[in-house]
């Protein structure tokens, strides 16, 4: 059971145990990754760009510093107020729902680091990307960075224990129904805590499905955060680009 009666994501990422467990996460991958798609996307000196579940930030404070105008947005509330210490004229945080359109037209649009996918109705996923087509200006492009289904379940780690932070996390992993689950257990502040990640298991296949649907345009396909080749078994990633 999750310990709100609300989606998963809405509960789990809104708890600061969340920015525990996940705080060792690779800068400098991610900071190298961001390089690549900016530079292989040609984003205009100045350029506006939406980081869309941008979490605590992280990508935006960097790209902001790259010269660019940012806007993130979450729909985390604690993660957002933890973003908004770094606002400045060019840096701005909000809350609001991917599904639908932000009412600004941008150069490009980042979905990093498997922010898509965690919705359980089809329709959400569509409507995910006709926001994000909406949100593109004539000039502007979209990536989504995925998990690669394929290689994720192929590699699957059952079980883990992790420590962070005198907190000790149980992680179980496994596949049902098309999702990969993580489910999340320990103890702090004097009691049991139980969160369940999901996200569905979505396949190259699924994405242009929904592409065709949204009026997409699929324009390139990477597997890394170095921008290699992508390969259905051995890649770790699925990064699209389109417009």
């Amino acid at each position: 059971m999750q310990e709100e009666n609300t989606t998963w994501y809405a509960s789990w990422f809104d708890t600061s145990y969340y920015h525990v467990l996940y705080k060792d996460r690779g800068y400098d991958e991610a900071e190298a990754f961001v390089k690549h798609l900016v530079e292989f996307l040609n984003v205009p000196e100045n350029g506006t760009i939406l980081d869309l579940a941008c979490g605590k930030g992280r990508h935006s404070v960097f790209l902001n510093k790259m010269g660019y105008d940012v806007t993130g947005v979450d729909l985390s509330p604690n993660s957002i107020e933890l973003a908004s210490q770094f606002e400045n004229e060019t840096l701005r945080f909000e809350v609001h729902d991917m599904c639908k359109p932000y009412p600004k037209q941008f150069d490009a649009v980042f979905n990093l680091f498997t922010s898509f996918g965690y919705f359980e109705h089809e329709a959400d996923n569509l409507r995910t990307l006709k926001s994000i087509k909406a949100e593109l200006n004539e000039t502007g492009f979209a990536v989504i960075d995925f998990l690669n289904a394929d290689f994720v379940i192929d590699n699957l780690v059952e079980n883990e224990v992790k420590e962070v932070d005198g907190i000790v996390f149980r992680l179980h992993r496994y596949v049902k129904d098309g999702f990969i689950y993580k489910d999340i257990r320990f103890e702090a502040d004097g009691r049991e805590h139980h969160y369940t990640e999901k996200v569905k298991g979505l396949r190259l296949e699924d994405f242009e499905s929904y592409f065709n649907a949204a009026d997409i345009d699929l324009l390139a396909i990477f597997g890394d955060y170095s921008l290699g080749k992508f390969d259905r078994k051995t890649s770790s990633r699925l990064i699209m680009i389109f417009k």
